[in-house]
């Protein structure tokens, strides 16, 4: 049995993109081809590819995703456990991942195929390489992306916790701001807008007020980033766009 590349996106929610991306770096590429072709995926090769998003869901980068998968020593239980220790340690987040993982360890050891379906519904319709691509279709040739790659690739996973949880707690105290009705020119508002610029000149590129002022034109206009902010408290988007924008003119004068 083998499937097409379409088949496969579908199975595994992720795109036909990613899967192509994949091939042409070596990291999945197909185990055989059509008449015509066409990328065909085997059994092996879904086995391949539910360890590579299992690994990048847990904030691998793809090269070292490619390291790990090829280290002749180690062998798939071997990946499976662990994945399994990794995901236990995120189990409140991750509760249904985890379960994936435990399924996968036990079909392997009673040599149980899980359908296609089966090996890639923990990820849901979420793509792990979808942002990613387009960050670096869109700034992928200036020093700010490039900056940001640089430093992202020192992180560990501490790191990565420790800015989650800046992230989380500087929404926490938005929403609540909104909630309270503070007006975006209000001093409370304009000082964590300028914390919002603030953590990622600290963690990713520096972030001049004008390039936050085009930031803050994104939330609103992006539907995906809209919807970030707007899942904070409802009109936080646009709210924050207008912080910052009074958070810049404060500065400039």
């Amino acid at each position: 049995m083998s499937y097409s590349v379409g088949q496969v996106a579908g199975f595994a929610g992720v795109t036909v993109r990613t899967l192509h991306h994949y091939d042409d770096i070596g990291l999945l590429v197909p185990g055989e081809r059509s008449h015509a072709g066409h990328r065909r995926y085997t059994d092996a090769d879904l086995d391949r590819l539910q360890q590579i998003l299992f690994y990048r869901e847990l904030g691998f980068p793809l090269d070292e995703v490619a390291a790990l998968l090829d280290d002749p020593v180690t062998d798939p239980r071997a990946h499976l456990r662990r994945q399994h220790e990794l995901l236990t340690a995120r189990i409140e987040k991750l509760q249904k991942m985890a379960a994936a993982v435990e399924q996968a360890m036990e079909a392997r050891k009673m040599g149980i195929d899980l359908t296609p379906e089966e090996r890639f519904e923990v990820f849901g319709d979420k793509d792990p390489e979808q942002y990613a691509e387009e960050a670096e279709q869109r700034w992928g040739g200036t020093e700010a992306y490039a900056e940001s790659q640089r430093r992202a690739a020192t992180y560990t996973k501490e790191d990565w916790k420790r800015i989650q949880a800046e992230v989380d707690d500087w929404g926490e105290r938005y929403a609540a701001l909104v909630a309270a009705g503070e007006e975006p020119s209000g001093e409370a508002a304009m000082d964590l807008a300028e914390e919002h610029r603030q953590h990622i000149g600290r963690y990713y590129f520096e972030v001049s007020y004008e390039m936050h002022l085009s930031f803050g034109e994104m939330y609103v206009s992006d539907e995906r980033f809209k919807v970030f902010y707007d899942s904070m408290r409802e009109g936080l988007a646009e709210h924050l766009r207008d912080a910052i924008r009074a958070n810049a003119a404060r500065h400039a004068a």
